[in-house]
C-alpha cells in the first residue's frame, strides 16, 4: 500500500556529503525536503567556505576498483543515481586508479542541482533543537554546532564521544621543483598523476628527526582519541623510524627507470582542475604553522614550496550508534529521526554520502509504505549499516572494508574472494532494486 501522510516533508540538518545525497534522493522520489545548513552564517573549525559538500580534508574519493571496498561502494551508489558520485565524475582530476576531484567544481555542481530542485527548499540557518514528531535526517557531520550536539546528546541520553582529525597542507604547484620531483602513479596504474618527491636514506633520516622534534599544537587527550584512519604524520612517525616507509612515504612502485631506487617518496595529489594546487598525501598534521613550513621545505622538490593552506586539527564527534540506531540509520526510540554521515559512525567521504543515501532510501520507504527495507548486508551499503547498528564493545567510526561482509559460506580460492564478494554484492543489490520498483 502506498501511504502518503500529511506530514511527509523531511527536514535534513546539514548540507554536507550525507545531507545533500539524502536530500537529492528524497526529492527525486517527489518527497518535499527542507535542507538546513548553518554555513556561512556560522562556520566550523575545519570548513573554509559556505559551499555544500565541501571537502575539508583530501580531495580524493579513493579507489575506483570494485575489488576494493570503496570502489564497490561507489558502484552500488551509482545504481541509485548518487548525486555525489555523479558530481565527482563531473569534477574529476587525474589521480591514477583513484577518483579525485576539483573541490570547487564538485561543490558547485552539487549546489546547482540542490538549489534548483523543485522539491528542495534550502534554509541557511542553524538548527538548535530536534523535533521528534518531524521526519528528520540529522546529517550535521562530525562538526555539528555545540547547541545542536547538546540537543542530540539529550535526545540520545549519552555523553559526548569524539576523536580528533587532521587536515593535510596544500602546496602551490608553481613552487614545486620539477627538476627534482617527477610525475608517476604507483605501479604506473592509470596516467602519471601524482607528483613524487624522492628521498635517499640520509635525507629521510634528517627529515624524520625534524618531524618528530617539531613544535606541535597541543590538544588535550589527543593521543588517546586520534582516529587511526586520519593519523597525523608526526604521530605515525613517533611509532617508529620506519613506520612512514610502510605508510604514506612508501617508495614501492614509484621507481624511475635509470634512477636509483628512492628510500622514501612523498606524493602530492592534484587538488584542483587547473592543476594549480597539490595536497601532500598522508601528511595530515597538527604541527604549528612555522614548523610545518620548516619540515615541508626539507622535502626534495619542495625547498621553496608556497603553502596555500596549512594543515590543521579539529574535533570530530560521533554518536555511539549501536546503542541508538538500527540498520536503517533510524533512531530506536524516535522512529521519525534518522542519522547519516560521520556523526552516525561511518568514516570517509564516500561512506558518509552512502549513509545519507541509505538513510534516505529507508526514510522514503517509511513515508510511502510505513515500513523500513534495510539493504542486504551482502552489499557494502548494507554491511556498513549492519556495522553501525551491531553491538561493539569499543565502537569507533569505520571506513568501508571487505571485513564487514558476511563470509561467502563455501570453499573458494583466496585470490578469487574479492571478486566473489563484488559479484555477490551486485547480485543482491539488483534483487533489492527489483523488489523495490518504486525507487526512481
Amino acid at each position: 500500500m502506498y501511504n502518503r501522510g500529511g506530514d511527509e516533508m523531511v527536514k535534513i540538518i546539514g548540507a554536507g556529503l550525507a545531507g545533500v545525497e539524502a536530500a537529492y534522493f528524497l526529492a527525486n522520489q517527489n518527497i518535499d525536503v527542507k535542507l538546513y545548513e548553518m554555513r556561512p552564517k556560522k562556520m566550523t573549525p575545519a570548513h573554509q567556505t559556505g559551499h555544500f559538500a565541501e571537502l575539508v580534508c583530501s580531495n580524493s574519493l579513493r579507489s575506483n576498483d570494485i575489488l576494493n571496498a570503496v570502489g564497490l561502494l561507489k558502484k552500488e551508489m551509482q545504481s541509485f543515481n548518487s548525486l555525489i558520485i555523479e558530481a565527482a565524475y563531473y569534477a574529476e582530476v587525474p589521480a591514477g586508479s583513484s577518483l579525485a576531484v576539483d573541490r570547487d567544481m564538485f561543490s558547485s555542481y552539487i549546489e546547482d542541482k540542490i538549489m534548483n530542485h523543485k522539491h528542495i527548499e534550502v534554509i541557511l540557518d542553524e538548527v538548535k533543537e530536534i523535533d521528534i514528531d518531524q521526519y528528520t535526517i540529522i546529517a550535521a557531520g562530525p562538526l555539528a554546532s555545540d547547541d545542536l550536539f547538546q540537543s542530540i546528546a539529550k535526545l540520545l541520553d549519552q555523553e559526548h564521544l569524539h576523536f580528533f582529525d587532521a587536515i593535510a597542507p596544500i602546496i602551490d604547484a608553481s613552487s614545486i621543483n620539477m627538476d627534482v620531483a617527477y610525475l608517476k602513479s604507483r605501479y604506473d596504474k592509470g596516467e602519471a598523476a601524482y607528483i613524487n618527491c624522492p628521498m635517499d636514506k640520509e635525507t629521510y633520516e634528517k627529515f624524520y628527526d625534524a618531524l618528530i622534534h617539531a613544535d606541535k599544537v597541543e590538544h588535550k587527550d589527543f593521543e588517546q582519541n586520534v582516529f587511526e584512519g586520519c593519523m597525523p604524520v608526526e604521530v605515525m612517525a613517533s611509532r617508529g623510524k620506519e613506520t612512514l616507509l610502510y605508510g604514506p612515504l612508501k617508495p614501492v612502485g614509484l621507481e624511475l627507470e635509470g634512477k636509483d631506487k628512492p628510500y622514501a617518496v612523498i606524493q602530492l595529489r592534484q587538488d584542483d582542475y587547473s592543476k594549480t594546487m597539490y595536497n601532500i598525501v598522508g601528511f595530515q598534521t597538527h604541527l604549528t604553522w612555522p614548523a610545518q613550513k620548516k619540515v615541508i621545505q626539507m622535502i626534495p622538490g619542495l625547498e621553496k614550496a608556497e603553502i596555500i593552506r596549512y594543515g590543521v586539527m579539529h574535533r570530530n564527534t560521533y554518536i555511539e550508534s549501536p546503542k541508538v540506531l538500527n540498520n536503517a540509520f533510524q533512531n530506536l526510540k524516535y522512529p521519525k529521526i534518522f542519522f547519516a554521515g560521520q556523526i552516525s559512525g561511518v568514516e570517509g567521504y564516500v561512506e558518509s554520502a552512502a549513509s545519507g543515501l541509505n538513510a534516505a532510501i529507508q526514510m522514503a520507504s517509511l513515508i510511502k509504505f510505513d515500513t523500513l527495507n534495510p539493504l542486504p548486508k551482502e552489499t557494502m551499503m548494507g554491511a556498513m549499516a549492519h556495522y553501525i547498528s551491531s553491538y561493539n564493545r569499543q565502537f569507533v567510526p569505520m571506513n568501508a572494508n571487505l571485513g564487514l561482509f558476511p563470509e561467502l559460506g563455501y570453499k573458494h580460492k583466496k585470490k578469487e574472494r574479492k571478486m566473489l564478494y563484488a559479484q555477490r554484492s551486485l547480485k543482491h543489490l539488483e534483487a533489492f532494486k527489483e523488489d523495490n520498483p518504486w525507487i526512481i
